[in-house]
């Protein structure tokens, strides 16, 4: 199986993503993959692909990811049935983080409990 076939998972989800100026190369044996992420979290997001295919330390690709917003880890747009805490726990792992998303949305938050599906938020890098 070549690498560009073992790491095709990856390489979808960069166009998923849409990753800016992303580019693919097999050489020797190797996948050289990069491109510009929006956010860090996509950026993460293609880590944790190539570490769920390749392990954690993979030798057979080298990505070149770079961020184009270092401001902020994400923006996300609020879905139905969403919360602050349920936001929190999915990007942070932690529910209670909800007040440091509450606190870098207080220009369109009024309450950390009034969100509304549509709403742009930022979530800050930690």
């Amino acid at each position: 199986m070549s690498v560009k076939l073992k790491y095709k998972p990856v390489l979808d989800l960069g166009k998923a993503l849409n990753i800016k100026n992303g580019n693919v190369k097999e050489e020797y044996g190797k996948l050289l993959v990069w491109g510009i992420a929006k956010t860090q979290y996509e950026k993460n997001i293609l880590w944790d692909k190539i570490k769920e295919i390749g392990g954690d330390d993979p030798n057979d690709i080298i990505a070149d990811i770079k961020v184009s917003d270092t401001s902020v880890y994400h923006r996300h747009t609020v879905k139905n049935g969403e919360s602050l805490s349920k936001i929190a726990k999915h990007y942070y792992g932690n529910p209670m983080k909800y007040q440091v998303i509450f606190e870098a949305n207080t220009p369109i938050l009024k309450r950390p409990d009034l969100i509304y599906p549509g709403q742009e938020l930022v979530i800050p890098n930690l």
